[in-house]
């Protein structure tokens, strides 16, 4: 195995990170160009919200499963050659996403989707420790920030491809060149080795990193809570028309986009501990501003704050656990990765659940409260 002598003689440099902003783009794209093709998925299969919900489980556990396999799979292949396949086995489920309409063709191919999601996300960010780590620089935010960017390119651009007439197979084909364009400019200078190979392939995560990974798993709960209740709650609670529900979610994902994009050089002045601090106040305020202000106009303001608050967070704990001698980084990337994903699926559930035994306000409520937690664990951390 030649991983570690490769590792020691070549240093990434301008050309790697120009293709980990890519690989993250890619990341992001990836995903969001799945949101646009549920109701016709939905419709195409004959399925109501609760089979819905439960095949949607599918795609998550595909990419819990795969996050870790990518990690240990990086290890002995390459960053270059792991995300290169994630990449091409998204391309190969999206156009099956628009077409298939039986039930188990959908299970197996969420599944796949899921699947090739977590390789991509789990490498990427292994690779982004990598490289960032050796510029010497604050680089995190920038390549979240692209990640968040290629979201809004995914959802915004297959909505429009939809809306004006194309086939959602017509829209996935489009989609699948603009994924294969951008792996075709990325995978020459994407690594060609993971971390060192040193420790098991796989590990429960524990010490710092299973507290980095709580802190992870907090803030993409707040952000599974504000892609999937935003909406109901300004309906409900605020009575705004269902046409415009979906600005709450509009807000959050503008204000995460802006602040990851200018978010190294935020991390840079005002250092990572203060952005922890600082960003889950934010994050707290906001969304108890959105949950007990009783304008909707307030509550647009409260979700743009917590996008913010919550923008340079996670880039900073995946800084952090890029510095930590606790576990292996090929192994501990993955770890916080899955916890991560863990909460943006597990936040629609434990805020319908709460929602049920209580109301929704008090289950947003309470997310404000762990987003305090988050930043008296930035403080404890010292990042």
């Amino acid at each position: 195995m030649t991983n570690l002598n490769t590792q020691a003689t070549f240093v990434p440099g301008r050309l790697e990170q120009m293709s980990t902003r890519i690989a993250f783009f890619i990341a992001g794209l990836g995903i969001a160009a799945w949101a646009p093709l549920v109701p016709y998925a939905k419709a195409r299969a004959g399925l109501d919200e609760g089979t819905l919900g439960l095949l949607l489980l599918c795609l998550g556990v595909g990419s819990i499963l795969a996050m870790p396999m990518a990690g240990h799979l990086a290890t002995r292949f390459g960053c270059r050659r792991v995300a290169t396949g994630g990449t091409l086995l998204i391309c190969a489920a999206l156009p099956l996403l628009a077409t298939v309409s039986s039930i188990p063709a959908l299970i197996a191919t969420l599944f796949m989707f899921g699947a090739g999601l977590g390789t991509v996300d789990s490498t990427v960010n292994l690779q982004a420790v990598i490289v960032e780590r050796a510029s010497g620089k604050n680089m995190m935010s920038g390549f979240h920030g692209m990640f968040s960017l290629g979201g809004i390119v995914g959802a915004a651009g297959v909505s429009a491809l939809l809306g004006l007439g194309l086939s959602p197979l017509g829209a996935m084909a489009v989609v699948i060149v603009v994924l294969v364009l951008a792996l075709l400019k990325a995978a020459p200078h994407l690594l060609p080795y993971g971390s060192e190979s040193s420790g098991p392939a796989f590990a429960v995560p524990h010490g710092i990193v299973l507290f980095i990974g709580g802190m992870c798993f907090i803030v993409f709960l707040a952000e599974g809570a504000a892609l999937d209740w935003s909406a109901v709650f300004l309906v409900q609670e605020r009575g705004i028309d269902t046409a415009y529900a979906g600005l709450g979610y509009a807000a959050f994902a503008l204000t995460m986009t802006a602040g990851r994009l200018t978010g190294d050089r935020i991390v840079r002045r005002l250092g990572a501990t203060r952005v922890m601090v600082f960003g889950g106040l934010t994050a707290a305020a906001g969304l108890a501003l959105a949950t007990f202000a009783p304008a909707w106009e307030a509550a647009l303001v409260g979700y743009a704050l917590l996008g913010a608050g919550c923008s340079n967070i996670v880039p900073v704990l995946y800084t952090a656990v890029g510095k930590q001698t606790v576990m292996p980084e090929h192994i501990a990337v993955p770890a916080i990765t899955t916890l991560g994903y863990a909460g943006i699926l597990a936040g629609p559930a434990v805020i319908g659940f709460i929602a049920h035994g209580s109301s929704l306000s008090f289950a947003f409520g309470l997310m404000a409260v762990l987003l305090v937690a988050v930043a008296i664990g930035g403080k404890v951390l010292r990042v």
